[in-house]
Formats: C-alpha cells, structure tokens, sequence
C-alpha cells in the first residue's frame, strides 16, 4: 500500500477569519441548480428556490415532508417558498387589521422603531409582535397561529419545543431595500466578535433558529419581496463574509427575487444571504409578518441572577485592577459572572447601539472598569438595562 493511502484529509480549521473568504469558492456554491427531482413534494423549482403548494403538502406524510425540508433548508437551496400557507384569507386580514392597529398606536405615541438593516423610520416595524398581537386580540392570535404550515417546518428545522417570537416589517412605497446579510445568531454580531467564535458554532448557528415570513399583501417584484442568494446558507465563512464589498456586489448583482400573494409563506436557513428589497410601487405597503422561530435547547440549565453576581463581584474587579491584574484576568471573571449575550430583549425599549445588538451586562461591566465608575453607579446601570429588557 503506497503512502499516500494512509494521507488523510487535512483536519478543518478550527477557526475561521475574513482571509478564508473566497469569492470564488462562494460562487461555486451557490452558481450550483437546485434539482427539482430531488425533492418529490416540491410542485415547481423557480430562480432556483423550491415551491411548494401547501394543500399538497397536508396529503402527504408529515415524517416524510420534514425530512425533505431539512435537506432543502441545509443542503438544498436554504430557502422553500408554501404557497398558500394560509388558505383563509380572513385568517390573515384579521390579524393585518391587528398590526395596522399596533403600528396606528406606535406612531400615536411618538415612537419609531429601529430597525437592524435599514434606517430608523424607513419602515413600519412592532417588535415583539407577537406578545402584542396576542394581548390585543387573542382569537385573532389562536386563528392565525393554529397555521399546521408554520408547525410543520419549525418542527422539521427545530423540533419540539421551538419557540416562535415575530416582528412585523412594513415597507412603505419608496422604502429602500436593505443590505444583504445572514441572521441570527452569528449575523447580528460584528466580524471581529463573530471570528472569536470557533468554526464549529459557525456550523451550528443555523440550526439554532428558523427564518420565515407571511405576505400579508400581494407582494409584486416592484413592491420589494425579499432577495435571496439560494445555496449561500453552505458557505461555511460566510457570517465573516457577507460585509465585504466584493461578497456584497456579487450578491447585488445575482440574487433572486419572487413574486409573493397573500397568504404565502416562506422560510429560509438563517445563514441563507438575503435583504428586503426596494419597494418601487406607488402604492403598494408591503406587509410581512417575519418569523424567528429558535430552538429550545439554547437556553442554561440553571436560572442565575447575574445582575447580583456582578454587583458583588465588582469591587473585587475594581481592586484587583488597582493592583495590577491583568486583562486575561479580569476578562475571565468577567466571562464567569456577568451575562455575556444581549438577547433576548426588548427592542423597543433597548434598541441595538453602534452595531445589530444593544450592550450586554458584560459589556456595560468592561466600560464600567475602563471608566471607573463606582459600585452604585453600575447597580444603577445594570438595573435600568434590567428593566429596558422587560416586555
């Protein structure tokens, strides 16, 4: 046996940086055609996104249809449109009366919503949309959420025990198109952070959350539905790629865009490269009820009080960096004591600053160190953003 028998692959990087980004490794992926064949329950392959119709969907075996969604959100093209997601279009117009009526009292009150991808105020945007949907008109919320489509792909993507939350997204005629980017998790962190997280959480960030959205209008190509870059989700650097400029160019000059009715479903990977587009109808508000559905699994095993952990170990911070400790030293203990992710929030009260996420208490503990401040001060500090999280 010759030598080279033995080789074995080289072992993947386990960590990933901007210099792994190849454009030209990308476009082999994603310059790959969707095959219609394999996957039989499909009714249409178009831009290379699969179609399916839903009342096809509910003859068929429900084992059998998860396992052929899975493949195409992972290994497929990322993204499935549900035609008819929502046969009842009553369904669907009570609750756009309920989010006409949200956003009616959103503008009443004086407030804008941020929005991630496209300036304050661009949009009609309710976070947490689901919360106050719920609260305002409960049956409106059973009949609308009862949907078997949105149960039947959360559950394929994520399995039981998904938890649905809902953000209601309005482009107005004349609404500029968003910049192309991944989502949560990895997505909303910039490149620097994202790169601190080895490749295999960049593996398994997609599987943490199911991306989806309901057309609650007809949404022609001029009214800006979504862009997509179908295959993009198996870029495996691709959280570190999707704001460089040549990643960003390629992916203005081929995505795909499809025309949506009332009613539509469509759910994608959350690592599929894809931004809302340009609303260029006179007439049209494009309404979308978006969906970030997340795995159950990604919560602790114990509830801690991290706020008064960090409030009585502070001062211990403080003293041992009075002596000289250095920044290893106090990261650690920070990393150990003080919540470390931003999310989940409320995003009307605390709104992302300087990037795609608010400070989190450890963020808020290093500027705290960096400044001085005192052990009341950061109490204060830490319950006010207690509080701005609060629903």
């Amino acid at each position: 046996m010759s030598a080279s028998a033995h080789q074995q692959s080289p072992a993947p990087a386990a960590w990933l940086s901007e210099r792994d980004c190849d454009l030209h490794a990308f476009r082999a992926l994603v310059e790959q055609s969707t095959e219609a064949g394999t996957y039989p329950h499909a009714s249409a392959v178009e831009r290379n996104v699969l179609l399916y119709d839903a009342d096809r969907l509910a003859l068929a075996g429900r084992r059998e249809v998860q396992a052929e969604l899975v493949r195409a959100l992972a290994d497929g093209p990322g993204i499935v449109v549900v035609r008819g997601a929502f046969p009842d279009p009553a369904v669907v117009d009570r609750t756009t009366a309920v989010f006409d009526a949200l956003i009616a009292e959103q503008r009443a009150s004086g407030a804008t919503a941020g929005d991630h991808f496209a300036k304050p105020g661009a949009n009609d945007r309710v976070w947490n949309a689901l919360e106050k949907a719920a609260l305002y008109d409960p049956q409106a919320f059973a009949d609308y959420y009862a949907n078997d489509v949105i149960a039947l792909v959360s559950a394929a993507w994520l399995g039981a025990g998904y938890q649905v939350t809902s953000q209601v997204n309005v482009v107005n005629p004349g609404g500029a198109a968003q910049t192309a980017h991944r989502d949560y998790h990895l997505g909303f962190l910039s490149n620097e952070v994202a790169a601190a997280y080895p490749a295999h959480v960049h593996r398994l960030s997609p599987v943490l959350t199911l991306q989806g959205a309901v057309a609650h209008c007809d949404m022609p190509v001029e009214s800006g539905p979504t862009l997509y870059l179908p295959h993009s989700q198996k870029y495996e650097p691709g959280y570190l790629a999707w704001r460089l400029p040549q990643f960003r160019a390629y992916f203005e000059e081929h995505h795909v865009q499809l025309p949506l009715a009332k009613g539509d479903a469509v759910f994608f990977n959350p690592a599929l490269f894809h931004a809302a587009g340009a609303n260029r109808s006179p007439d049209i508000r494009r309404m979308a009820n978006l969906l970030q559905v997340s795995s159950a699994f990604g919560r602790a095993m114990e509830t801690v009080d991290r706020e008064a952990v960090t409030g009585a170990v502070y001062p211990v911070l403080l003293g041992r960096k009075a002596e000289g400790a250095g920044e290893q030293w106090l990261e650690n203990v920070i990393a150990a004591s003080a919540e470390g992710y931003a999310f989940p929030t409320n995003l009307d009260s605390d709104p992302p600053v300087d990037g795609l996420a608010p400070p989190s208490q450890a963020d808020v503990v290093r500027r705290a160190l960096r400044e001085g401040w005192t052990a009341r001060t950061l109490r204060n500090e830490l319950r006010a953003g207690a509080k701005r999280r609060e629903s």
